[in-house]
């Protein structure tokens, strides 16, 4: 019997230092011969969040205007499957440092700090320059697109940070196996718990992905679960009546966040799974351990290869002048640009 007429996979995800900067994947997975796979990937976000604090302090008249910046940055960054926070940063927190330096050639050229949990500045950048005008005034279409054109930048700064750290960390993914505990499968009529299940455990492992049936010591848990129900099609005249297999395979992290799930959907002639499953076990979990493996590959990062870190980077941001001395000249009697 062909299988897997249909397999959705969600949430390959690229894990952006706990961050959760997102990665979208569209991969050819396993499938019979003749069969239209169709893939789908959902973008997932760890619950851990990047704090992005407003610049100046909560007196300066230019608060308001600062404020909608760091507003728009961390919509941008969401955007970007980066969970963001407009907040001041707490301890064990990655955050945004956000200032302003005038350009060489005139205007406000908006910058960027990511700094560390430890304080320390892990990257520097630059948005695009702003002309005097829309900088003295807030202009909130060129803030807003100073945000969006940030936002990326930051996004792939935390990329290579992440990716630097699990290279010079020996016990990450990039250095050893995977160890994922397999949870077994509920829910499949006839024997296909037990078919499933077998296939499965032993079509997994790899030389980068090793399987164990104990959460002891586990980097990942996949649970599966089998579902069935009538066909929204009818049949041909003629023809049998169908059911539709759904089988749900859960890649989740010891701290219960789901890294991604690979959905296989097929119509079936009714009835026919009530006894042994035979060959749609061995397709079917195929199919999926590729799924699996890849799904741990791009939440993990462990694929990637890490740019060499900016040279002029470091230093305790604490000890570093905030980057904006003021935001609005409009509103200073000085004339200030607002910038350093």
């Amino acid at each position: 019997m062909r299988f897997c007429r249909k397999l959705l996979v969600s949430g390959l995800c690229v894990s952006l230092l706990g961050l959760g900067g997102c990665l979208q994947v569209y991969k050819p997975f396993a499938h019979n011969p003749g069969n239209q796979a169709q893939h789908l990937v959902r973008d997932n976000i760890p619950p851990v969040r990047l704090a992005v604090p407003v610049p100046v302090p909560e007196k300066a008249p230019w608060r308001e205007a600062t404020a909608m910046w760091a507003r728009d940055v961390v919509v941008a960054l969401v955007g970007q499957s980066i969970p963001a926070v407009a907040k001041l940063p707490e301890p064990g927190d990655w955050w945004v440092r956000l200032g302003a330096v005038r350009a060489e050639n005139g205007g406000i050229r908006p910058r960027y700090a990511i700094v560390g949990p430890d304080g320390k500045v892990k990257a520097r950048g630059f948005g695009a320059v702003i002309d005097d005008e829309g900088w003295r005034s807030a202009d909130p279409a060129a803030l807003n697109t100073v945000a969006l054109q940030m936002a990326p930048e930051i996004a792939r700064e935390l990329t290579e940070i992440q990716t630097r750290m699990m290279m010079d960390d020996p016990q990450s993914l990039m250095h050893r196996s995977a160890r994922i505990c397999f949870e077994g499968v509920q829910g499949a009529p006839g024997d296909g718990n037990k078919s499933l299940a077998e296939a499965f455990y032993m079509m997994l492992p790899d030389g980068h992905n090793s399987v164990q049936t104990t959460r002891n010591g586990a980097d990942y848990i996949v649970k599966t679960e089998v579902s069935l129900k009538p066909s929204p099609d009818a049949p041909p005249p003629g023809e049998a009546l169908k059911q539709q297999v759904t089988i749900v395979w859960h890649v989740m992290t010891p701290q219960g966040v789901e890294a991604g799930a690979a959905t296989q959907v097929h119509d079936v002639v009714a009835h026919s799974l009530d006894g042994p499953w035979a060959d749609v076990a061995g397709a079917a979990a195929q199919e999926a351990a590729e799924a699996v493996r890849t799904i741990i590959t791009n939440y993990s990062g462990r694929a990637r290869k890490a740019a060499t870190a900016q040279p002029d980077v470091g230093g305790e941001a604490s000890k570093e002048k905030d980057g904006m001395k003021k935001f609005i000249a409009g509103t200073d009697q000085t004339g200030s640009t607002g910038a350093e």
